[in-house]
């Protein structure tokens, strides 16, 4: 059997390394107009659809809607810690608001 190099291996029609098949691409604008369009079109089908979709994805496929709820949560979630970014007096100020909204609406002594 005969060893071919590499140029040797590439048939007469393979397009030559680092060459497309189409040197001159997409015409200027026409992806974005193609995905304009798309967007435009499952927009308008989801104005009609879009709820009873989402209704029928809950009940038959749950996995799913779980699936597509955490892909649109954020990579990273920055936590906030108070006590890092808050001076003593503003977090005094903040637990007398959060007492008075927790006694105004009767919670003290529910657990």
């Amino acid at each position: 059997m005969t060893d071919f190099t590499d140029d040797e291996k590439r048939q007469t029609h393979w397009f030559k390394p680092g060459r497309s098949g189409n040197p001159k691409g997409w015409p200027k604008g026409s992806r974005n107009k193609l995905g304009e369009a798309f967007i435009q079109e499952l927009y308008a089908r989801w104005q009609i659809h879009g709820g009873s979709i989402i209704d029928r994805v809950i009940e038959e496929k749950p996995e799913v809607m779980l699936k597509v709820v955490a892909s649109l949560l954020p990579k990273e979630v920055a936590i906030m810690r108070p006590e890092e970014t808050m001076s003593e007096e503003e977090m005094d100020a903040a637990l007398d608001v959060i007492t008075g909204l927790i006694e105004r609406r009767g919670l003290v002594g529910r657990g």
